[in-house]
């Protein structure tokens, strides 16, 4: 595991309205969170698109959170929970930085918002252009066929 904000104190909710603070100063129009048990999801609309994290969660049947990780003992049940709890406030910290910095970036003229969000950017089928584009790079390298630096000239 990552040591960035290993030992934080800040919770799951006060990540997510800190996401969502941060995403209304900047244009945002609509908000969302979604929870499954292997994974989250934070999506939102600005500048006319939909954008969509997906955060995979830690397995709570790690072992990493179920046994002590020096003498493998059995740990109580509620000393594994509190561990996949830390676990999961810490990925969230670290989504809080990545949109943070994104939008600073898009703020201060470094980045552009397609280029920062393009990857999470929501695609009719629900896919996310990142998803879309990965089979297609998968497919080129299994292939060996590139497409041409330059379209076909009109």
């Amino acid at each position: 595991m990552s040591s960035f904000a290993k030992n934080t104190t800040v919770s799951l909710e006060k990540s997510l309205l800190e996401v969502k603070n941060l995403l209304n100063k900047h244009g945002a129009t609509k908000f969302a969170y979604f929870e499954s048990e292997n994974q989250a999801a934070i999506a939102f609309e600005m500048k006319g698109r939909r954008i969509r994290f997906t955060i995979p969660l830690p397995d709570k049947h790690s072992r990493d959170f179920t046994h002590t990780p020096v003498t493998k003992e059995l740990r109580t049940k509620e000393k594994a929970t509190e561990l996949w709890e830390q676990a999961v406030k810490q990925r969230f910290r670290a989504l809080v930085n990545v949109i943070k910095f994104k939008l600073v970036a898009i703020e201060d003229g470094v980045a552009i918002f397609e280029d920062e969000f393009l990857p999470y950017t929501l695609l009719p089928d629900g896919s996310t252009v990142g998803d879309w584009a990965k089979e297609q790079i998968e497919q080129v390298y299994l292939t060996g066929k590139m497409p041409p630096l330059l379209p076909p000239s009109s």
